[in-house]
């Protein structure tokens, strides 16, 4: 090769590993302001049926082929799930969370992230998975102390008793 060639690979070389060098450090990022804590609501729940099961009558059983002829016919449609925060009285998140799948069928999936001073909030959460019910059928408010850099996840598990915090 001639010198040329090679000096001038070695010079973007340079330059190369110079401005990956430079934007390695620069701008420096934060991930979170000191003296800031994180609140996660994070939960994935499958609502209620929109409606009752009920019985099939003769003439709808008659209707269908026999390998769909089940006497009691249940919907397979989810109610939506809506969700409230409020942080020390002021509300943080409202969001109505649909159900996926074709058939509306899934599971209604809610993530928020939010950015508070650390020390003494007071939380509420209530959350409603039944549309043929009015009001929110689940709520949990608590005073929380959190410390600077400390993540509070807000979940829902109904085998834990409803809304969660850890």
């Amino acid at each position: 090769m001639k010198p040329k060639v090679v000096l001038g690979q070695v010079l973007l070389y340079l330059l190369f590993a110079t401005v990956i060098g430079v934007f390695s450090r620069w701008p420096s990022y934060v991930a979170l302001a000191p003296n800031h804590a994180i609140i996660k609501l994070s939960f994935s729940h499958h609502g209620k049926p929109v409606s009752e099961c009920r019985q099939a009558s003769a003439a709808e059983l008659a209707s269908l082929p026999p390998n769909m002829r089940a006497p009691i016919r249940c919907p397979r449609e989810r109610s939506p799930v809506k969700v409230e925060l409020d942080v020390d009285g002021v509300a943080a998140y409202r969001h109505i969370a649909m159900p996926s799948g074709l058939s509306k069928d899934g599971a209604s999936a809610v993530y928020h992230r939010l950015t508070v001073p650390a020390g003494t909030h007071r939380i509420a959460v209530r959350l409603n998975d039944d549309a043929r019910r009015d009001g929110f059928v689940h709520v949990r408010e608590a005073a929380i102390t959190l410390e600077p850099a400390q993540i509070l996840v807000i979940d829902f598990d109904s085998e834990k008793g409803g809304i969660t915090l850890q």
